[in-house]
C-alpha cells in the first residue's frame, strides 16, 4: 500500500512529538471512553496512555516508528475501516484528514465504526493566523484546496462543536505553525522535514531567504513585537467534536 508518509516520513517520530497542553484538549473530549480507534494515527502522538487504543495508519514507515509501549496499529486507510459498526467508544484523527483521498468515506468510516465522540484535530483554512503566510503565500492556497473547510465537517457528521486550540510558545510538536514565535526553526531544513506543507510547495529557498534576512536586520521582530509578548497564539487549529 502505498502512501505518502512512506516518502516523507523519515525521521518522523524525532521531529514531531505531542505537546501535552494539545494532548488535554484532545483526551478531554474523548470523555470516558474505554476503547478508541485512531485513525490517520502517524507515529502514533497524542495517542491516550490510560485507555485501549487501536490505530490505523495507511503508511508502513509510520507505523515502524511506533513506540513499543503503544497499542497495535493496521496497516489501513481511513476510507475503509477493517472494523464492524459501533466497535469502538471514541475515535479520533489527529492533523491527518487533510491527506485523505475520500475525506467524506473517511469521516463516514468512523461514524459507523463509533458509538460515542469522534474528535478531530484539523486547521481552518479560512484562518490568517500567523506571520509565516506572508512569506509563503502559497502555503494559503495550499491549505485552502487540501484542508476541509470547518462548515464541511458538519455536512459529513453532523451537528459539532468547534473550540479553538492555541499554540504555546514552546510548543514540542513541530507541525506547521508551532514555531509562530520562534521564526528561526523554520530556517533549519531538519525541522522542516517534520512539516508536510514543505514537501508541496515552491519558492520556499526565496521565502526562507528574506526571512533569514528580516530576522537579521531586526525587522521581523521590530514587526512582531506584539506575539513576542504571548505565550500562546490561535494560528487556526480547532478541535471538531461530533457525539454522534
Amino acid at each position: 500500500m502505498a502512501a505518502t508518509y512512506d516518502r516523507i516520513g523519515v525521521d518522523y517520530a524525532n521531529l514531531r512529538k505531542a505537546d501535552p497542553r494539545i494532548a488535554a484538549h484532545i483526551h478531554a473530549a474523548l470523555e470516558n471512553a474505554k476503547t478508541v480507534l485512531n485513525v490517520g494515527a502517524g507515529a502514533g502522538n497524542y495517542e491516550p496512555a490510560d485507555r485501549e487504543v487501536i490505530a490505523v495508519e495507511p503508511s508502513a514507515e509510520m507505523i515502524a516508528q511506533r513506540p513499543l509501549h503503544l497499542g497495535p496499529a493496521l496497516q489501513a486507510s481511513a476510507d475503509c475501516l477493517p472494523f464492524a459498526d459501533g466497535s469502538f467508544d471514541a475515535s479520533m484523527a489527529i492533523l491527518t484528514v487533510h491527506h485523505w483521498p475520500d475525506k467524506a468515506k473517511g469521516m463516514a468510516e468512523m461514524r459507523r465504526v463509533t458509538r460515542g465522540p469522534i474528535v478531530l484535530l484539523t486547521f481552518d483554512p479560512s484562518h490568517r493566523g500567523c506571520w509565516l503566510t506572508d512569506y509563503l503565500p502559497a502555503l494559503v492556497t495550499l491549505d485552502e484546496g487540501q484542508m476541509p473547510g470547518i462548515d464541511d465537517y458538519q455536512d459529513w457528521l453532523g451537528p459539532v462543536s468547534v473550540s479553538t486550540v492555541p499554540v504555546p510558545h514552546d510548543c514540542s510538536d513541530g507541525f506547521l505553525y508551532a514555531y509562530w514565535k520562534r521564526p528561526q526553526a523554520y530556517l533549519d531544513p531538519i525541522i522542516r522535514k517534520g512539516m508536510s506543507s514543505f514537501w508541496k510547495i515552491e519558492g520556499a529557498d526565496t521565502a526562507l531567504a528574506q526571512l533569514a534576512a528580516d530576522l537579521d536586520s531586526g525587522a521581523w521582530t521590530q514587526r512582531h513585537a506584539d506575539i513576542l509578548q504571548l505565550d500562546e497564539l490561535d494560528v487556526g487549529y480547532r478541535l471538531v467534536v461530533s457525539n454522534g
